[in-house]
């Protein structure tokens, strides 16, 4: 008879063999703050112009050099719950604004680091989590006030560059007046009626290697880097049919046998089959479609007849880019290959095919109002570099789809968290309770900002956060860290047109305040034990056409 064995008393008698548990101040909440503290430390450096790049490898053995942590958030697998929850904050931030994303983890981080000292104080980590909470309402009423430019209308380039040129220089130092201006022009010129409407998905990237990055141009309408299929290509003024199946001679759903006897009957009955996709063909073609295009493959028979009644062929390889085309052009995809009705076409002002470096591309011009769509075509040396401009250029976009929504701009470089903080801790002394600790603690997590800004540039943070807080005091609310100076020398940031959306800002605050005050909650992590087999493929993610 086996022997029992019996289980230690306490919460691991109720589990499995292998769960884990940690309760407590120091084995939960610590341990879960200095997990964010560590994974705070690793995305900071790359924060601001100065920031380092990183260079990530994913499970799939894909490069990524980049400085922007919305990627490398992505494409790290972090395991860590509470690292986690950082995470999720920053990916909202993604979402909803799409700038900011490495504040998110970095005040984050800033407010769990003073947690920490608080809690070895001997305050309980809700007194901390309530008191941060107070201390985000004083900082998002004081926010409002702290406006210094507003971008009254979204159609005028020059002050939609003041502010799409900050969030591209975090990224690309350097270059953000070529490409704010350019990504200036792609926004204006598919901006709907209604403002509000704008769509991001309407500016695409087109990435051409080769040549370098200031032959980078603005196309309107769709680009593809694709090759006509048949001999016409050029179209001007021309209605579209989409389909998402093959254009091809249909293949019978069922198996069956065919006896021929003849060569008569051999040439009658591959005759039958040619007339039969002539006929397709022609309808097609009598329906007043100029362009045919498709998601799967042309049949060499369906290309001759599409060459004989003067068509263009385009094949696009990904179903996403078959979606946008037919949102562009205002044409239906059709999932079988019938002749398209006047409402299910589209229509194009021109279909062509040009040749940039040495890749052929297809352009769609559209001029149409609603369902304008327009491309940036990236030139570059290598892929990684235009990688990396396809995210500077998604985040100018982002920040143009914040204007829509609200064009109040704050003044960056640090300047608004040193007065956000000077105010927010003038404003916790006059609190009698445990709550000014923390709120003291949130002012000063508010100047990770600056620090990190002149950690990255190589100078002392704390000359750089003195000065500045001597600035701030004379009531110059606008000084912040001068990136160009040599030695920790700070300026107004709205003369020298450091801006920032005030709406990243505050859902910025807002969310890695309430990715704190969760991780501050947490008092037990009871960890089952890990299920055998494959892991389940991660579905979260954008999916788009490098998915396929």
């Amino acid at each position: 008879m086996a022997l029992h064995v019996p289980r230690a008393p306490g919460f691991a008698s109720m589990m499995k063999d292998g769960a884990r548990f940690f309760s407590g101040l120091e084995e939960a909440v610590i341990r879960n703050i200095g997990a964010c503290k560590e994974f705070a430390e690793t995305v900071q450096t790359c924060y601001g112009p100065n920031g380092m790049n990183k260079m990530v490898i994913n499970h799939l053995e894909k490069l990524f050099v980049t400085n922007d942590a919305a990627t490398i958030i992505r494409e790290l697998e972090v395991e860590h719950p509470a690292a986690k929850l950082m995470i999720l904050g920053s990916q909202m931030q993604e979402n909803e604004v799409g700038d900011a994303t490495n504040f998110v983890i970095i005040f984050a981080g800033a407010l769990l680091r003073a947690s920490e000292e608080l809690l070895r104080m001997g305050l309980k980590p809700t007194e901390v989590a309530e008191g941060y909470e107070m201390a985000l309402e004083k900082a998002i009423e004081v926010l409002q006030t702290l406006t210094c430019y507003e971008v009254k209308n979204t159609r005028d380039e020059e002050s939609v560059m003041r502010a799409v040129r900050t969030a591209v220089m975090s990224k690309q130092y350097g270059n953000e007046d070529f490409l704010a201006k350019l990504i200036t022009q792609a926004c204006i010129s598919i901006l709907p009626d209604k403002e509000t409407q704008f769509n991001v998905d309407n500016v695409r990237v087109c990435k051409i290697l080769g040549s370098g990055l200031t032959s980078s141009q603005v196309v309107q309408g769709m680009v593809f880097r694709r090759h006509a299929e048949g001999t016409v290509i050029k179209k001007d003024d021309c209605k579209v049919a989409i389909y998402t199946c093959p254009v091809d001679a249909l293949q019978t759903e069922t198996k069956g046998t065919v006896l021929i006897k003849t060569a008569e009957e051999l040439t009658n009955f591959s005759r039958g089959e040619e007339s039969q996709l002539e006929a397709q063909i022609k309808a097609i073609a009598d329906s007043g479609a100029n362009v045919v295009v498709a998601g799967g493959k042309f049949g060499d028979m369906a290309l001759h007849y599409i060459n004989k009644y003067d068509m263009m062929a385009v094949r696009l390889m990904s179903k996403w880019d078959v979606r946008r085309l037919a949102r562009a052009t205002g044409a239906t995809a059709l999932p079988r290959m019938t002749a398209p009705t006047a409402e299910e076409m589209g229509r194009a002002d021109s279909v062509y095919v040009d040749e940039l470096g040495d890749s052929e591309i297809v352009v769609f011009k559209v001029g149409m109002k609603e369902s304008r769509v327009s491309t940036i075509v990236i030139r570059g040396s290598t892929d990684n570099f235009m990688d990396d401009i396809e995210r500077a250029v998604d985040d100018g976009v982002n920040v143009f789809k914040g204007l829509c929504k609200d064009g109040r701009l704050t003044a960056g470089g640090g300047a608004t968290e040193i007065e956000l903080a000077r105010q927010v801790a003038a404003w916790g002394e006059t609190h009698p309770g445990l709550e000014q600790y923390s709120i003291n603690k949130f002012a000063e997590a508010l100047e990770i900002v600056p620090r990190v800004l002149a950690e990255n540039s190589g100078v002392k943070p704390k000359e750089v956060i003195s000065k500045l807080y001597a600035a701030h005091s004379e009531g110059k609310q606008n000084m912040g860290f001068d990136i160009d100076g040599e030695s920790g020398e700070i300026k107004d940031c709205l003369e020298s047109n450091v801006l920032d959306l005030l709406l990243a800002k505050q859902w910025a605050l807002k969310y890695s305040t309430n990715a704190a005050a969760t991780i501050l909650r947490v008092d037990q992590i009871i960890m089952a034990k890990r299920a055998g087999g494959p892991k389940p493929r991660d579905t979260s993610g954008g999916m788009d056409q490098d998915d396929d």
